[in-house]
């Protein structure tokens, strides 16, 4: 079959979903070179993206609601592309993938074709037994006949950023970044308790030295997490909540010695850098959703979780089912945090 010349990938949102698609765009780069490459995107990931060597990206404020829709028709009037790859399985990309003209329009199988995707595709991807979230968007590449996987992200920061994240770490000792929270949602409940960081903090500090530097985004949930962290923590903490941009936080994570955050999406910049994380991991599983290069130094309290709260094992949930309580990241002992920081640092 004669490779696509064009290609445009479907990816709204979030920044760690974003993060695996782009693997997904830089294995396609290096195995379809001659394809052009667009990828739609939402306007808050677009602010990590932004400067992609031979992507064009098409940004989509869904804040906008309907105007959103229309200026991203503009944008697309008169244009045709050989294949749309939907990797965003929600109602409003299926919206979105109306506007966009393809000879072959392909979505997840399925199983995993979410909010009646399969109605807005014409293919799918073949089904997979008990995925890593990327490795269903990797199916993408694999239907166009793409097996290999090139696992580098490059992502397109300057040295302005790298610039502001050296002028609040230590040359000599190693930098500990805390990202506390996840994204607000209804029933989340991914946060791991404040003063538990605390605790951690105090002890990377005490032992080994460590620059402690807190990270996160503008929610009053985040600020209180951040002072309360700063206040029990120890001294000279650098609190950055709600002070960074995507491309500052990811050079902070670049530089960093070790990244610490629940499932979100600061883990999977971690891994497009290849800074090694400690996830907190116990009301959704790390199989399917964790720091994809630091399976050995994530935190997996979710087989106890499920056991707890659902009174079932693993094997007897659907794959990623979540455990919906909130006090099951209390599962998580300081301790064993402690010691995966034993575990980098040491």
């Amino acid at each position: 079959m004669k490779p696509p010349d064009s290609i445009c990938v479907l990816r709204l949102s979030a920044i760690g979903d974003c993060c695996h698609a782009l693997a997904v765009v830089r294995t396609l780069q290096t195995h379809m070179p001659s394809a052009r490459l667009t990828w739609i995107i939402g306007k808050t990931e677009a602010g990590l993206m932004r400067g992609l060597e031979g992507v064009e990206l098409i940004e989509f404020d869904k804040r906008q609601g309907r105007k959103a829709h229309r200026d991203l028709a503009s944008k697309l009037d008169g244009r045709q592309f050989d294949v749309l790859l939907n990797l965003h399985a929600s109602w409003r990309a299926n919206l979105v993938s109306r506007l966009i003209r393809a000879q072959r329009k392909i979505g997840f199988d399925k199983s995993r074709a979410r909010d009646l995707q399969w109605l807005f595709s014409g293919e799918r991807i073949n089904s997979q037994l008990n995925p890593h979230v990327i490795d269903g968007m990797f199916g993408f590449a694999e239907k166009l006949g793409v097996m290999q996987r090139e696992m580098r992200w490059n992502l397109p920061l300057e040295p302005a950023h790298y610039e502001f994240a050296e002028s609040v770490m230590s040359a000599e000792n190693p930098t500990v970044l805390i990202s506390p929270c996840s994204s607000e949602r209804a029933r989340n409940f991914r946060n791991w308790p404040a003063e538990r960081y605390a605790a951690v903090a105090r002890h990377a500090a005490e032992r080994y030295g460590a620059t402690i530097v807190l990270t996160g985004g503008n929610s009053d949930v985040e600020a209180d997490y951040a002072t309360q962290i700063a206040n029990d923590g120890p001294a000279g903490v650098h609190n950055l909540v709600g002070r960074t941009s995507l491309k500052e936080l990811a050079a902070l994570i670049d530089r960093a010695s070790v990244v610490i955050c629940p499932d979100s999406g600061p883990a999977h910049i971690a891994t497009a850098v290849g800074t090694p994380v400690i996830g907190l991991y116990a009301t959704s599983n790390p199989g399917r959703t964790g720091p994809l290069l630091s399976t050995d130094t994530t935190v997996n309290a979710y087989p106890e979780a499920v056991k707890k709260y659902l009174k079932k094992s693993v094997s007897e949930v659907r794959w990623g089912q979540r455990v919906r309580h909130p006090d099951a990241m209390t599962i998580i002992a300081t301790e064993r945090v402690i010691s995966r920081v034993d575990q980098l640092l040491a």
